[in-house]
């Protein structure tokens, strides 16, 4: 008997050895994952230990990862079986970010200058409470049915809000999730980042159709790529977008020091307009071009908030910054439901907030004209319903998107923003179901 239990115990280490070592190149990604998500959410979000393990870190191999955190230091530890520990620290105004030895984060000092202004108007134009407003059109039973059906346990769906004409119509969370809740966007923060740029432009500051100035690029083939190429993912640069395994993403992320250099040496593979590529790397070398629009470096910090966040008064989002300073646009963007909602708002008004034109109107038409080649689902860091991928939503629907589901929808012919957030994607969350349920109800 003791000689089979120790052969099964040989065996058992035999198998876990081969695993590991199988993907021991991963480590450094899946303790990365882990001790920066744990960061964030326990310093941005405010949720525990425990349930971050217990959901955000439940997918393949992230849930292989032991993580802790320090209060005192603000940091937190993650490593695989005792294997590849990583470390991510917070930084006041600038979020999380993992330590890799080569640059310690706690040289910059600097951080957002932001102005709290409570305007005294109703959610979603100020910071009073919502108006109680009910509408003959709306059946809100069947309103409800579709917030029962997207809360479902299978769907994994956290928050939910439904703003129709500017008014809150319907609004759920989930266990441990409010209204004040900071939800990790992940790519929605993308189409934040485009929206600068909109900002830039009406301003007169840029034109998305001038040619990125970059001193390596000035002698090859890539000086011809102009912004509207980087906005619109059609630069022809390679980038491989794979977060299963080691790829220019993953190591972009959970790697490297400077994110906005991470797409900047990559070679061109084709004529700009000849394809189109999804790349978080294209997004984080417009943030990095961003910062060089700027004098100086509190400039480029104060920006977004100035120009945008603060602005709408979307108090909650935090915007963090990898190791180099920039802000990582591409990925880490948080906010509360109820500003991601403030966001959506923006666009259907076209830019206008309270009277203040914050881009042009024909910015919304810019970003929502599909790409070359992505088959009518992309704009300029916006998805689209162009061509109907969901046959029951209008087709002038587009959307910030990120990963595991989470979505901001704007429906121009409806006079509708929704905002989903969760732990899933199709198909256990189906987008087309969701917002036609929600177009029923108000049909």
């Amino acid at each position: 008997m003791k000689k089979n239990i120790k052969w099964l115990v040989l065996i058992l280490l035999l198998i876990a050895g081969i695993v590991v070592f199988w993907q021991y190149p991963k480590l450094n990604l899946i303790s990365g994952f882990a001790a920066k998500n744990t960061a964030s959410t326990i310093y941005i979000s405010g949720r525990s230990l425990n349930s971050i393990e217990a959901y955000d870190h439940d997918v393949p191999l992230v849930k292989l990862a032991s993580s802790s955190y320090n209060k005192d230091e603000k940091s937190s530890l993650a490593n695989v079986f005792g294997l590849m520990e990583r470390k991510a620290t917070c930084r006041d105004g600038l979020g999380c970010v993992l330590t890799n030895g080569e640059v310690d984060p706690r040289v910059y000092t600097q951080k957002p200058i932001r102005i709290i202004k409570k305007i005294p108007l109703p959610y979603p134009l100020g910071h009073l409470a919502e108006k109680d407003t009910l509408f003959e059109n709306i059946d809100y039973g069947l309103l409800n049915s579709a917030l029962d059906n997207v809360f479902a346990d299978t769907v994994k769906t956290r928050t939910a809000l439904v703003l129709y004409k500017g008014n809150i119509i319907a609004e759920r969370y989930a266990e441990g999730f409010n209204k004040a809740t900071p939800i990790l966007g992940w790519s929605m923060t993308k189409s934040v980042l485009a929206t600068l740029y909109g900002i830039l432009e009406h301003q007169g500051r840029i034109n998305v159709e001038d040619k990125v100035s970059l001193p390596s690029w000035k002698n090859d083939e890539r000086k011809n790529i102009t912004l509207n190429h980087l906005l619109r993912m059609q630069s022809g640069l390679a980038w491989d977008e794979d977060y299963s395994t080691i790829s220019d993403v993953t190591k972009m992320l959970f790697m490297e020091s400077n994110m906005a250099a991470s797409q900047a040496v990559k070679e061109q593979l084709a004529q700009p307009t000849e394809i189109w590529n999804y790349s978080s790397g294209t997004t984080n070398l417009l943030s990095g071009l961003l910062h060089n629009t700027f004098s100086n470096y509190q400039n480029y910090l104060n920006f977004p908030y100035k120009a945008l966040i603060d602005k709408i008064g979307m108090h909650s989002m935090l915007l963090e910054t990898d190791l180099a300073g920039n802000y990582v646009a591409s990925s880490y963007g948080w906010a509360s439901t109820r500003d991601w909602g403030k966001f959506g708002q923006l666009y259907l008004q076209e830019g206008n907030w309270n009277g203040e034109q914050l881009f042009h109107p024909d910015w919304v038409s810019y970003i929502t004209t599909p790409t070359a080649h992505s088959d009518g689902i992309y704009g300029a860091h916006f998805w689209l319903n162009a061509e109907g991928k969901f046959p029951d939503v209008p087709k002038d629907m587009y959307s910030a998107n990120g990963y595991q589901g989470q979505h901001v929808f704007i429906i121009p012919s409806a006079e509708l923003v929704v905002v989903r957030t969760g732990l899933a994607e199709a198909p256990q969350f189906d987008t087309n179901t969701f917002l036609s349920e929600i177009l029923t109800a108000i049909r």
